[in-house]
This record gives C-alpha cells, sequence and structure tokens, in this order.
C-alpha cells in the first residue's frame, strides 16, 4: 500500500527560520512596530498576514498587514540564491523514496521562494509533489496544507508521516489524523512540539536519517 513522507520545509529541511526572523523583524520595524525576535521565532511557520495578526492582535491597524507581509518577502528574498539546507536533508528524502514513500512537501511557501527552497535542499528526483501555499484557503495549523498533501500523493492519513518543526506544524499533522514527528533544529523546545502533538521528536534531518531503520518510518 501507498506511503506518504511529509514535510514541511522552513526549519525541517532548510536552515531558514532565523532568516525569516530578521526579515519579519525589519519589516515591523520599517512598519513602526517593536517586536521581539523571540516572539517572531515562535510565530515562524504561520501564513504571512496569520503572523501578523497574531503578533500584533486585534487592534492593530489591518490596513498595514499587506505591507507589512510584502516587506517580510521581500526582505527575505535577498537570501533566495544562499538558502542553506541542513546537513543531509537531501539524503534523507532520497533514502525514503528509495523505500518506496512518496515524498511531499507541505510548506507556506510557495512561488520563488519555494523554488529557491527546493534549489537548496536539492532533492527534486525523490520529491513526488509539492503542497505550498498557492494551493490551499488556509495554511497551518489548519489541516488543509496536510490534507491537500495527502490528497495529491493518493494516500491515507494512516499510511502517512508528516516532519516538521513548529507548533504549526505538530497540530497541522495531528489535526489531519496523520503521525506528527518534531525536529529540533528549527529552535523550537522538545516540550512545547510534544505539547503540540508530536508524537517523536529527533535532533535534524541528519538524526532521522540515521534512525531510518528505527524510528517513525520503521515497519509502515
Amino acid at each position: 500500500m501507498a506511503r506518504a513522507a511529509v514535510f514541511d520545509v522552513d526549519g525541517t529541511l532548510a536552515d531558514t527560520n532565523h532568516l525569516h526572523v530578521v526579515a519579519w523583524w525589519e519589516a515591523f520595524r520599517q512598519a513602526g512596530h517593536r517586536v521581539t525576535m523571540h516572539d517572531i521565532h515562535r510565530s515562524v511557520g504561520l501564513p504571512g498576514q496569520d503572523l501578523v495578526a497574531h503578533l500584533l492582535g486585534d487592534d492593530r491597524d489591518t490596513d498595514q498587514d499587506a505591507t507589512v507581509d510584502a516587506a517580510h518577502k521581500t526582505l527575505y528574498a535577498t537570501y533566495f540564491d544562499r538558502l542553506p539546507a541542513f546537513d543531509q536533508a537531501g539524503e534523507l528524502l532520497r533514502a525514503l523514496a528509495a523505500e518506496g514513500w512518496r515524498v511531499v512537501l507541505a510548506t507556506s511557501a510557495g512561488g520563488s521562494e519555494l523554488a529557491a527552497l527546493r534549489r537548496a535542499i536539492d532533492a527534486d528526483d525523490a520529491i513526488s509533489t509539492t503542497s505550498s501555499a498557492d494551493d490551499v484557503a488556509e495554511g497551518k495549523p489548519a489541516p488543509d496544507p496536510v490534507e491537500q498533501a495527502l490528497a495529491l500523493a493518493d494516500v491515507p492519513a494512516e499510511n502517512a508521516v508528516f516532519v516538521g518543526d513548529t507548533v504549526w506544524d505538530m497540530q497541522a499533522a495531528s489535526r489531519a489524523g496523520v503521525r506528527a514527528v518534531g525536529l529540533l533544529c528549527g529552535g523550537i523546545p522538545r516540550t512545547a512540539l510534544e505539547a503540540a502533538g508530536a508524537a517523536d521528536v529527533f535532533d535534524d534531518p541528519a538524526d532521522l536519517l540515521a534512525r531510518i531503520a528505527t524510528g517513525p518510518f520503521a515497519g509502515r
């Protein structure tokens, strides 16, 4: 029976969370808002305008939302030619594909940003399909991106594993009925990932690859 290995990208396969933090911090600063980098870091993984709403609250000037989101995109785009993949991220995807898993990316990134991330990971030969922000009405922590990934892979939730690095990832996977696996390389504590629904937690892609015969992908 077909199996799907669904992966978040930022902070999971690519070491980009802190680049997002800096870009968001500058975007907020330009709009006259003081938001701590710590708070921004804990919010990375939400779709752009959801992140703005989460950090600025309901009493904000909503007319600024699109401007702040656009500024973040422009600032982050300056890194597109040098986004770093985590060690052995591509090898992990290839190992799973070689074992018959349908590897799917489920990410809030889209368009040229997603293309830059895929270039960094350099494992297109192992990726079956991608569910991006362009494909769903609502992003994580809603289950939509994970459910869309499963639909594209034509795999039921019980035959899938989702790997991510944020509480939003864990919540989205859990709401979609998929086993959630957390990685610490995005900077979110183990306790937070487990509280959000992570069934397993590993250090990074290299750690998960080293445990591929005994971890969440074994015996499924």
